[in-house]
């Protein structure tokens, strides 16, 4: 019998060290047990390499758990909860999770700065991205103080559990963010990360990449609508409605809508419509 194959991408394995999770089912020469952490800052990225110019995978975004079995010359080796993605963080930009405080809120605006105290002429702290995940430390009227970060102005986030509920209207609010490989954050981020995105602000489930989402849902033969997915080889757009299409693309080097007939006359016919739900 053939030993089974997992994607490298979301699997924490290589030949040398794996996942003790994992031991039974990957070959590698020792097995760790993975500790959590959390992402510090504002956005960390997600490396090919424990190289700062190596390429960017994906990112984390503050308050998302990376599992680390590997530190090395600054870099962590792990796996983030959220999506599974494997690779190497900067473990300046992370700290120690603690399970006895869970996350109370997301960040529900495209992007909104915490303060050095509730007053929003205090000192700025960051720049935190749509979906990044906060708990709740203290409150004064209309701000909430968040742990390890500023106080925000609480209409600028949800409770957890609280969610949208159009995917399509998520995406458009990034219309001009600028295109960035590997990409999640308000300010940059690639195709199948403004699909993920615009899915976890409506407390769905998202794969990173474009060909795993091209397992979402079900294929579409009739004319697509608000929210169907379309795809090209390496590449993901979502339909605003029968005709539009909105999506992260290197062509337009940012986030834009554009008829679907345009995008395939320019890119050449999808290999698949799927209807998320």
């Amino acid at each position: 019998m053939s030993e089974p194959r997992f994607d490298p991408r979301v699997t924490l394995a290589r030949a040398d060290l794996a996942d003790a999770a994992l031991e039974g089912l990957v070959r590698a020469d020792r097995f760790a047990p993975a500790k959590p952490y959390r992402c510090a800052v504002p956005v960390t990225a997600i490396r090919r390499a424990a190289d700062p110019a190596a390429e960017q995978w994906n990112q984390l975004l503050f308050g998302e758990t990376f599992a680390v079995i590997e530190i090395g010359d600054g870099w962590a080796w792990g796996q983030a909860a959220r999506d599974a993605y494997v690779g190497y963080v900067w473990m300046g930009d992370l700290a120690s999770a603690t399970e006895d405080r869970p996350h109370t809120h997301r960040v529900a605006a495209l992007r909104a700065y915490g303060f050095s105290r509730p007053d929003i002429k205090s000192a700025p702290i960051g720049l935190y991205s749509l979906n990044a995940l906060m708990t709740v430390q203290d409150e004064d009227g209309r701000f909430l103080k968040m742990d390890g970060s500023g106080w925000f102005v609480r209409d600028q986030l949800a409770p957890i559990g609280v969610f949208e509920t159009d995917p399509a209207g998520v995406a458009e609010r990034y219309r001009g963010a600028a295109y960035l490989w590997g990409g999640r954050d308000s300010l940059g981020l690639d195709c199948s990360g403004l699909v993920q995105q615009a899915f976890y602000a409506c407390g769905r489930a998202c794969p990173r990449d474009s060909d795993m989402q091209a397992f979402m849902g079900v294929a579409m033969l009739a004319p697509p609508r608000r929210n169907d997915l379309v795809f090209w080889r390496g590449h993901v757009g979502m339909m605003l409605d029968e005709t539009r299409l909105l999506h992260a693309n290197a062509f337009h080097m940012q986030v834009n809508t554009e008829p679907l007939a345009e995008a395939i006359a320019r890119i050449g016919a999808p290999t698949a419509y799927r209807r998320p739900f």
